[in-house]
């Protein structure tokens, strides 16, 4: 059976403080901060609840290699196509930073998330990585575990359910969350979405996984 799991990485500093990510993980050399302490044990502790594996592939970024690392995984590829989006200015600061110094410019990109007033990367730019991880997966077989980002993650979802860019922000996405496709007749439906195994129950590793959870 192929299918395609999107895991956010785990905690850092920053998905605790809510910031836009300082780095993308798009370099070979990212200089992004390490999980906290509480992000090698969630990735721990999701590990056997996961199915057999067949490749891991992860962004550049430190925060996505210490996730596999702590999933006992070995990464198969590093790939630029998973990065998250540049967030230029916004880089490393909070939503409320960000509204304190420009609330004219965060109002106009929650209400067009396509624009780049932080003079970063547009969605639309984002959502055609994720169509390019989307067809790689789809010409592999068996299981495929994807170590990314929320945004690309986010992206890939939009990009399978070919939904409007506003759609973005009702979305979630959690650090250690796993997103699942499987393969239809168009090219990916979606089964799960912003999933936390241990949180529920193990991930089925044979046939098709419920999607009411």
């Amino acid at each position: 059976m192929r299918r395609l799991l999107l895991l956010r990485h785990a905690i850092t500093t920053e998905t605790r403080r809510a910031a836009f990510p300082s780095t993308t993980g798009a370099a070979t050399r990212d200089p992004c901060e390490s999980l906290e302490p509480a992000g090698v044990n969630q990735a721990r502790e999701l590990a056997p609840h996961l199915p057999r594996i067949d490749r891991c592939w992860t962004s550049h970024a430190r925060r996505t290699l210490e996730t596999a690392e702590a999933l006992g995984l070995k990464p198969e590829a590093a790939l630029s196509e998973l990065a998250e989006g540049d967030f230029g200015r916004w880089a490393g600061r909070t939503l409320d930073e960000v509204h304190e110094k420009e609330p004219a410019e965060l109002a106009a990109w929650f209400s067009n998330p396509a624009s780049t007033p932080h003079g970063g990367e547009p969605l639309a730019s984002i959502r055609a990585r994720a169509a390019v991880v989307l067809m790689r997966a789809a010409a592999v077989p068996g299981t495929t575990l994807v170590i990314t980002h929320g945004g690309l993650i986010r992206a890939a979802f939009l990009s399978v359910l070919d939904l409007q860019a506003s759609t973005i922000w009702h979305v979630d996405c959690a650090p250690g969350s796993i997103t699942e496709f499987h393969p239809s007749d168009e090219g990916w439906r979606l089964v799960r979405l912003n999933w936390t195994p241990t949180l529920t129950s193990p991930l089925r590793s044979r046939g098709a996984a419920p999607t009411d959870d």
